[in-house]
């Protein structure tokens, strides 16, 4: 096995004291990698005292046994939360203190990740040299910046970059407010790497700053230290940590497909020799004139019927009229297309009544969150057999957020592991999702195909 895990923390070069923490450690004997970093809220008393109270929260919950990942992690951060709020009564000096945190636990076996999220410390997935941010910042700038509103540089230099909406200990009873805390799960593959950072970093570099160091060789104790030093070298205005989780199995490599093109070839025309059987040359009968005429009489006629024959019937076709798409679909592939970044909101305002689909929406970018606000409905048009969307080969890591397909042959048309689903509806669909796969011609494979894993609910699950 190869190296796993490193996190690493820097006061900074404006700070004097650290509030930040992190975990990068071993569960369960070994099963799981544990990952989080821990923010104290700045400008306030005690953000230090508030992240140590919610690192330990986190390591006695997640130590002990448990069936399913999510649910446990949400009970890390109430647990935490409770915490923070009771150290906050024992002293009027900490009456403001709380903290943010983003938790990851990998299971590298099964190749699979979970996370945890509250506030503006971030979780990001690199694989194959590309950076996908897998959490939301919860604050008014990074809303800005996910809608499109706002760049990635003009989000990092805004003035008010550092206000937080949600943070650990801002109020109680978390377990009675279902969308406060965002969790997820996602694919970790064979030479996938998790970043989780304090702001100290994110607002320092930028995401092609990170791709850059995360794609150089080195070990991760190494790509740690250049985060955290590029952070300082750019400003280091807070403190700044980091933690590296890789997936350290070899990667698979696969090599394109072969086209092979059948082609059938004319036959030779092979001459029969004209000696009989028995070698002598074969000769005509003499004096036979009227036999002779009489067969080439039937020679003409019967290559005038093959003519004849072989002539093709008039047949009229009628090409059935091609379906023009409708504003709202044209619409809705041009928001796709045009998208600068990695996330969209779809507001039914903007896509009021059902979204008549004649042809297939397509997506070809390599990460992207669909996400819906309100009711949208793809409803299939009449007559159109195809799917409703279609996700390339070039997609690694797509999201789809509460989005409904209605009447479609197949809903969705993927290839590969690479859609997550969340409170994504099918209503009258023949097949909801039709996966396949790309693999190397003419190889020996073993192995299991993945599996798709998947929740129903009567009701909406509440995920932010």
């Amino acid at each position: 096995m190869n190296e796993q895990f490193f996190g690493l923390s820097d006061t900074g070069k404006q700070r004097e004291n650290n509030e930040d923490l992190f975990i990068a450690q071993q569960i369960h004997g070994g099963k799981f990698i544990l990952a989080s970093v821990i923010d104290g809220v700045g400008g306030y008393a005690g953000g230090e005292i508030a992240a140590e109270q919610a690192r330990t929260a986190i390591i006695d919950c997640a130590g002990k046994p448990f069936n399913e990942a999510i649910p446990m992690l949400a009970e890390c951060f109430y647990l935490a939360n409770e915490r923070v709020i009771a150290e906050r009564k024992r002293s009027d000096k900490y009456q403001k203190m709380s903290c943010v945190a983003t938790v990851a636990l990998a299971d590298v076996s099964a190749n699979q990740f979970y996370y945890a999220h509250v506030g503006d410390t971030r979780l990001y997935l690199f694989r194959d040299g590309s950076l996908v941010k897998i959490s939301h910042d919860q604050s008014f700038v990074g809303f800005l910046e996910e809608s499109g509103r706002l760049s990635e540089q003009a989000a990092m230099e805004h003035p008010r970059r550092n206000e937080i909406n949600k943070a650990l200990g801002f109020e109680g009873n978390l377990n009675q407010h279902a969308d406060y805390i965002e969790t997820g799960q996602s694919p970790f593959l064979p030479g996938d790497l998790l970043l989780l950072c304090s702001d100290g970093l994110s607002d320092m570099l930028n995401s092609a700053e990170i791709t850059s160091i995360l794609s150089r060789p080195g070990s991760l104790k190494e790509k740690t230290r250049l985060l955290i030093d590029m952070a300082n070298e750019k400003g280091g205005r807070d403190n700044v940590t980091a933690v590296l989780v890789q997936n350290d199995k070899t990667p698979q490599q696969y090599a394109a497909n072969k086209v092979t093109e059948s082609v059938v070839k004319p036959q030779s025309v092979v001459k029969q020799s004209e000696q009989s059987a028995t070698g002598t040359p074969a000769h005509p009968k003499k004096n036979n004139i009227a036999a002779t005429i009489f067969a080439i009489l039937a020679l003409i006629f019967l290559a005038t019927s093959i003519y004849l024959y072989r002539l093709p019937p008039v047949v009229k076709t009628i090409m059935p009229a091609k379906k023009i798409p409708g504003k709202a679909e044209i619409k809705l592939q041009q928001v796709i297309n045009n998208a600068k970044g990695q996330s969209i909101i779809l507001t039914d305002t903007a896509f009021a009544g059902p979204v008549i689909i004649s042809q297939a929406i397509r997506i070809d970018k390599d990460s992207l969150l669909l996400k819906v606000k309100g009711n949208i409905i793809l409803q299939c048009d009449t007559g159109y057999n195809g799917p409703a969307i279609i996700l390339s080969s070039k997609c690694r890591h797509i999201v789809l957020d509460s989005l409904s397909l209605s009447g479609f042959t197949t809903g969705i048309d993927v290839t590969g592991n690479v859609l997550l689903l969340k409170n994504v509806r099918f209503n009258n669909c023949k097949s909801a999702i039709r996966q396949s796969f790309t693999l190397a011609d003419k190889k020996y494979f073993s192995g299991q195909l993945p599996v798709l894993s998947l929740k129903a609910d009567s009701l909406p699950v509440k995920i932010k």
